[in-house]
């Protein structure tokens, strides 16, 4: 493995997404575990896909990152609701 893993929301918004798209269109393409040539943000992308497609294991560091992930988009969401019910008058 030539990365640390993406662990966290913050970790992964500093990565570049276009070089994430490009490694996961990689993976998909079944291109070789990129080098640290490419960069972290292109070896996640490609890492992502293979653990999608079932090629690579799910581990520790992408549970976090999804439970992180999802953690957010609740609170996200909830407060969406409740700020839809302030203009609406009901809240």
């Amino acid at each position: 493995m030539a990365f640390e893993p993406v662990r966290t929301m913050a970790d992964l918004n500093g990565l570049n997404e276009d070089d994430m798209v490009e490694g996961y269109l990689s993976a998909e393409r079944g291109d070789p575990e990129p080098g640290e040539n490419r960069g972290r943000s292109f070896w996640h992308g490609w890492r992502n896909r293979m653990i999608d497609m079932g090629e690579l294991p799910p581990d520790e560091a992408g549970t976090q990152l999804a439970r992180e992930y999802l953690a957010a988009m609740r609170a996200t969401r909830l407060n969406e609701a409740k700020e839809a019910g302030r203009e609406s008058g009901n809240g």
